[in-house]
């Protein structure tokens, strides 16, 4: 299948709507995990998408603490070079090799950054990341410069070919702007985390910088079947248990504001997670999202929001669904390019 595809800002890449987020088959065990997760299902999940179409996925090095990289790895090696989808992956989060379930460092040193690159491409076994992104900002002290330079000279040593931010603000996107274009920034954006859209998102849009948004389902709070039950059912490793937005009274409003999506998915003929997703792809300059899945029948969930076009009064019905649920914090309906959002 092909689906539709936009460009990633000015990076040359050219990606469908959706792309395939690999944090969850990372498996269990350590800080930020799903809890645990067959390697065969993963392969079979990955798989699935990309005969949907889907032409990008997306991980990172502290998936897993270098699982998912490896899981990934294992799918790039069993297709042609022509059949392979575009890589991206991250670093910056340096984790203790001694205690898994300690929460990793965020460390973006120059040594630190070539190190975590060469070990990306090792277990990738690939040449070249596609697109290579700062996790979080630095919190050792590093000036921004030294570590955004450290990626140039990643690409210019054939490494990389495109370069992206994961978590920056716009302060920081100006100083790494200032040294050498910032093809990318992945936010957190859904309708629950709504923030970026005031701030982050019209400046990628202004400097043609691509978005690709990440966990537009709100880690699952935003699909048909997550439950109050459900929580409560997760493995005990995984980290949605302790999470802000799965706790009351922020749950009961995330769920109730899911349910508004229900009658506008049974418009559509399609899924909440699909609505949930084609949602965060309305908003000018929103490139693509990122949508995890740990079975091929989470993807047919989902899949649909790479063709799906909102309406007017859907944005409207869902704006005004926000409104009344009190569910979250931010901007609350796309608007023209341009012009100011609706808070």
């Amino acid at each position: 299948m092909t689906l539709p595809t936009r460009p990633l800002g000015t990076s040359g890449l050219e990606i469908t709507r959706v792309g395939f987020g690999a944090w969850a088959i990372g498996g269990g065990g350590w800080a930020f995990s799903w809890g645990p997760q067959d390697d065969g299902a993963s392969l079979a999940t990955m798989r699935h998408a990309l005969e949907l179409g889907i032409n990008w996925i997306d991980t990172a090095a502290v998936y897993g603490l270098g699982h998912s990289e490896e899981v990934v790895g294992r799918l790039l090696r069993e297709l042609s070079p022509t059949a392979r989808p575009l890589v991206f992956t991250k670093c910056g989060l340096v984790w203790d090799a001694h205690d898994r379930m300690a929460e990793p460092r965020r460390v973006l040193k120059p040594e630190s950054i070539r190190a975590e690159c060469d070990a990306s491409l090792r277990r990738l076994g690939v040449e070249r990341i596609d697109l290579y992104q700062f996790h979080w900002p630095d919190e050792t002290g590093t000036p921004v410069e030294d570590s955004w330079g450290e990626m140039v000279r990643l690409i210019e040593k054939g490494k990389v070919r495109a370069a992206g931010v994961s978590n920056f603000n716009v302060n920081l996107l100006e100083r790494c702007e200032a040294i050498r274009h910032v093809d990318s920034l992945q936010p957190p954006f859904s309708l629950i985390r709504r923030e970026a859209a005031a701030h982050e998102i019209p400046w990628c849009a202004e400097h043609r910088t691509g978005v690709i948004c990440y966990s537009p389902m709100q880690s699952g709070l935003l699909t048909d079947g997550f439950t109050a039950a459900r929580l409560n059912a997760l493995s005990s490793d995984d980290w949605r248990r302790s999470a802000p937005e799965f706790q009351q009274p922020n749950l009961g409003r995330n769920l109730a504001l899911r349910d508004a999506l229900r009658p506008i998915a049974q418009r559509h003929g399609t899924k909440v997670s699909a609505v949930a997703v084609a949602w965060t792809l309305a908003w000018p300059g929103v490139t693509g999202a990122i949508v995890g899945a740990r079975s091929p029948e989470q993807v047919d969930g989902w899949i649909r929001a790479a063709t799906l076009e909102l309406t007017k009064n859907d944005l409207e019905e869902i704006a005004s669904a926000i409104a009344r649920t009190g569910a979250g914090a931010g901007p609350t309906r796309p608007v023209a390019a341009g012009a100011r959002a609706a808070h």
